[in-house]
């Protein structure tokens, strides 16, 4: 371990340590501060995005619209494949945010049968205030670490991603 002061997941290693020396722990150590990490932020951004009447899912659907660009318009099927849900909890979603006028369906005009979503001018204000507010809760918890650090972390942990994904399949 380096110079740092002992957290939370330094405590359970050593537990494992005590009662079971012939593990190896290093994944442990890596994995339980990620998941810590995933949650303390993920509570963070739901506390910033609470004033702009959305949650992170509701931030995803805006988010994931407003990268598309202008017209700022995708189809339900591809906003449920790029965030990775089923069609049902998308169109939960869809349906807070369009009663919000945060966004609206409407036909397709190139296909009868399907629907487009389109952020409205009020949505599009939303997410692009939220998104800043995000990122500034984001960039304050990485201020502990300094920019070379910060740019090693993400190199480190887009390799791990890579792995973790190349592994499932």
């Amino acid at each position: 371990m380096s110079a740092q002061r002992k957290d939370a997941v330094d405590a359970i290693i050593d537990q494992w340590a005590a009662v079971r020396p012939d593990l190896d722990t290093r994944a442990m150590e890596v994995f339980g501060r990620v998941y810590r990490l995933s949650r303390a932020m993920g509570d963070r951004v739901e506390k910033v995005y609470a004033p702009y009447g959305i949650s992170r899912g509701e931030f995803d659907v805006l988010a994931t619209l407003r990268r598309a660009g202008e017209p700022y318009t995708l189809s339900p099927r591809l906003l449920s494949s790029t965030l990775m849900l089923t069609t049902g909890g998308m169109t939960g979603r869809l349906d807070k945010l369009e009663r919000a006028a945060l966004l609206r369906r409407s036909p397709d005009p190139h296909d009868r049968r399907g629907l487009q979503v389109t952020l409205t001018e009020k949505g599009l204000a939303v997410i692009d205030e939220a998104v800043e507010a995000g990122l500034a809760a984001q960039t304050a918890a990485l201020s502990a670490l300094d920019d070379e650090q910060a740019g090693q972390l993400a190199d480190l942990l887009r390799t791990l991603l890579a792995g973790t994904q190349d592994s499932a399949h």
